[in-house]
């Protein structure tokens, strides 16, 4: 591995799915996550997402990336891509 490469940043791209949560004791219910993948390109992550929003048990579906720095192990804010249906708000993330 040369120098450049150990200084490099990782983009990673993530389809993530989410399940209605049943309601709790103050009688709200809520979402939580079902399924994450991991792809190697935007377009497959957006693509599944669009996939499994169409599923019956999915609420909604995120494709994003993050960009990580494998030498301090930080990851950046994500960067949406697509969200479909019922999603959490992005002050969650």
């Amino acid at each position: 591995m040369t120098p450049a490469d150990e200084n490099a940043t990782k983009t990673h791209y993530i389809c993530q799915t989410y399940v209605e949560q049943k309601p709790g004791r103050d009688g709200q219910a809520g979402l939580k996550i079902g399924k994450q993948f991991q792809y190697s390109s935007a377009a497959q992550a957006q693509n599944r997402a669009e996939r499994e929003a169409q599923s019956e048990d999915c609420a909604g579906a995120d494709a994003y990336m993050i960009i990580e720095d494998p030498h301090s192990g930080e990851v950046g804010d994500p960067s949406f891509l697509v969200r479909l249906g019922q999603v959490p708000n992005t002050d969650d993330f």
